[in-house]
């Protein structure tokens, strides 16, 4: 489905991002992990081209634009352009209103909501000469739901929802789509990190439709989707993707 594209996925060395890249691999895209975890990320990597795919990793910190740069553009060297870049690095910290410092809302503020800007602004000029590209924001179901303490969080994928829309219509003229992904509660580790209890993964799953965990894989599908020719009538669009937890 992919055959020939290269895709770039930032936060891809575990989790949400490291399923899409998979994914991406086994559909036939040469596939660039950039994640801040180097060594998690070449893991990733590794095992793709283990398994036959085209895989190569970078260390970033996506605060970095420098970093991004690089990695950026030793991707088009490497695969001759970006055709698809999944916008999926992010962090979840918990903290409440009054005791958050403006050092914290602006880190969340910074790995969630600019690198987006940032990425997209080095893929796009790639993307405009070949007059063709999808990018996917991933963003989060927290947005409609508002929940205590993580004003930080839920504003800066908010940001990410807005993002997308004004970058949708903007980018349309260039045969550019760019959408969004809102997944709901995912197993992966970095839940396991939070030390999300399982009281509260039970009484989550209960409360979805789908009574089953959401995984990585499933968020990958969906994105699979919005970056092929699956797509090609939908940008500016935002696909919640939690079990049936929010219907809006």
């Amino acid at each position: 489905m992919l055959k020939g594209k290269a895709a770039l996925v930032s936060g891809a060395a575990a989790g949400i991002g490291a399923g899409i890249a998979e994914l991406f691999a086994e559909s036939g895209a040469h596939v660039a992990l950039l994640d801040v975890n180097g060594p998690g990320a070449e893991a990733k990597a590794a095992l793709i081209r283990r398994k036959g795919g085209e895989a190569v990793a970078y260390t970033a910190d996506v605060r970095n634009r420098d970093a991004l740069a690089f990695a950026v553009d030793d991707t088009v060297a490497r695969f001759g352009g970006v055709d698809i870049l999944i916008n999926n690095a992010g962090v979840y910290p918990r903290h409440s209103f009054l005791e958050m410092t403006e050092q914290q809302w602006d880190e969340m503020q910074n790995i969630n909501l600019k690198s987006m800007f940032h990425l997209a602004k080095l893929v796009i000029p790639h993307m405009m000469t070949k007059r063709s590209g999808h990018i996917v924001n991933i963003s989060s179901v927290t947005f409609f739901l508002g929940l205590k303490n993580l004003t930080h969080y839920i504003a800066s994928k908010g940001g990410v929802i807005g993002f997308t829309r004004a970058l949708a219509r903007e980018m349309g003229e260039y045969d550019i789509h760019v959408n969004c992904i809102t997944p709901g509660a995912i197993e992966t580790e970095g839940e396991k990190a939070l030390g999300v209890s399982q009281e509260e993964i039970d009484t989550m799953v209960n409360f979805q439709s789908l009574h089953r965990r959401i995984l990585p894989l499933d968020i990958a599908r969906v994105c699979l989707f919005l970056s092929s020719g699956l797509s090609s009538g939908m940008t500016g669009q935002t696909l919640n993707v939690d079990g049936g937890w929010v219907m809006y």
